[in-house]
């Protein structure tokens, strides 16, 4: 059948998929674990509906206590803690993360339970006891109307602290497709619990649905995801690296009088102040840098910046920047803790507009690509 077929292709995908990202020290760190962790759930999900659909659990009927353990409850709990995972730390120790584990546990342990009486036959569960049963049944309910709402809510709230515009664009999609399956399906289960409606229909599309989940994930949101971790080690780098190597050289702003003029040397007292904006404070990450910003942060004119740095380099302002750019790139690829990172990533990040200008700048600086530099470095 063509549509259990898709739901399995889905399943092997989302859990070698997870498996890619635990393993992978490209997608190294807590928050992809969790994003691994979302996988390996809703693979399960659709894995206990295509033996529902296939009828195995009545061919193999001990299989049911893997449908017993609440994979559902987990979907929420994992995409929120990925994203918290992925902001301030002040913010993310204020959460008890073991309590959103408590609906899955308790949920889980019921169903266990009772299908160790009425499955396995391991113990007889008496007449007089079964309205206890169905309040615990009854808890169940409630707590998948607190859990399933709350949770996804409460991670758009948390959302905000995300820092990366791009990050944040694709983590809402993820979390929006998320909520909404998840939404549908607590209000198409309720319904086929106190209404007796035929449900199947529904609850087909919406694993339909959820197989787009994991390959949205595969081939977008991977991608993105990789490339702004990328970008945060990068960026950890660049405003780390060599942050106390050019402590001698601040010179404050105030202490340069208004109308102070000197020869034109390597002593000039702005191009000191530019060398400590850049060694220091690393503004050529700014890929929109220009002569009137640095002017502006000197409080000199754009021609003056251009004369300064002309006159003591024998480079134009954008081949002076440049060098930097290029310098950070080198001692990335130099360092064993990015080589699986991109080359374009780190050109990026170091500020270049694009591949065509950071190939470029790296060659007249260097005399190779960022390719060839890289073969002949290792």
């Amino acid at each position: 059948m063509i549509y259990t077929t898709l739901l399995n292709i889905a399943i092997f995908q989302g859990i070698i998929l997870g498996l890619v990202i635990l393993k992978s020290s490209l997608f190294n760190s807590n928050s992809n674990k969790y994003l691994a962790y979302l996988l390996f759930a809703l693979s399960f999900v659709l894995l206990n509906y295509v033996f529902e659909l296939e009828g195995t659990f009545t061919s193999y009927p001990f299989l049911r206590f893997i449908d017993d353990i609440e994979w559902i409850f987990l979907l929420p709990v994992f995409i929120f803690l990925f994203i918290i995972n992925r902001i301030d730390d002040t913010v993310k120790n204020r959460q008890k993360h073991y309590l959103y584990y408590i609906p899955f546990a308790y949920s889980s342990i019921v169903s266990i339970t009772y299908d160790l009486s009425n499955v396995a036959g391991l113990y007889k569960i008496p007449d007089s006891s079964i309205f206890l049963v169905n309040i615990l049944r009854l808890i169940q309910v409630l707590f998948a109307f607190i859990i399933i709402p709350f949770l996804p809510l409460y991670s758009y709230f948390m959302i905000k602290h995300l820092k990366d515009p791009q990050e944040k664009k694709w983590v809402i999609t993820l979390l929006t497709i998320i909520y909404l399956l998840l939404f549908i399906w607590l209000t198409t289960y309720m319904t086929g619990l106190f209404f007796g409606s035929d449900i199947s229909s529904i609850m087909s599309v919406l694993a339909l649905c959820a197989t787009f989940v994991m390959h949205w994930t595969a081939y977008i949101g991977i991608y993105k995801y990789k490339l702004a971790k990328n970008k945060d080690a990068i960026s950890h780098f660049l405003n780390n690296n060599s942050a106390a190597s050019y402590a001698h050289l601040q010179v404050a702003q105030n202490s340069i009088p208004q109308d102070y003029k000197e020869s034109i040397t390597a002593d000039n007292l702005y191009f000191q102040k530019l060398e400590l904006l850049c060694k220091d404070e690393h503004i050529y990450t700014d890929s929109t840098l220009n002569r009137e910003k640095v002017a502006e942060k000197l409080g000199i004119s754009p021609g003056y910046v251009s004369q300064i740095v002309n006159t003591i380099t024998g480079d134009n302002f954008a081949h002076y920047i440049n060098q930097y750019r290029v310098e950070a790139v080198k001692e990335m690829i130099s360092d064993p803790e990015y080589e699986n990172y991109t080359l374009l990533t780190m050109g990026l990040e170091s500020g270049f507009t694009s591949k065509t200008t950071f190939y470029k700048a790296f060659k007249k600086v260097t005399g190779q690509t960022p390719n060839e530099y890289k073969n002949t470095s290792k």
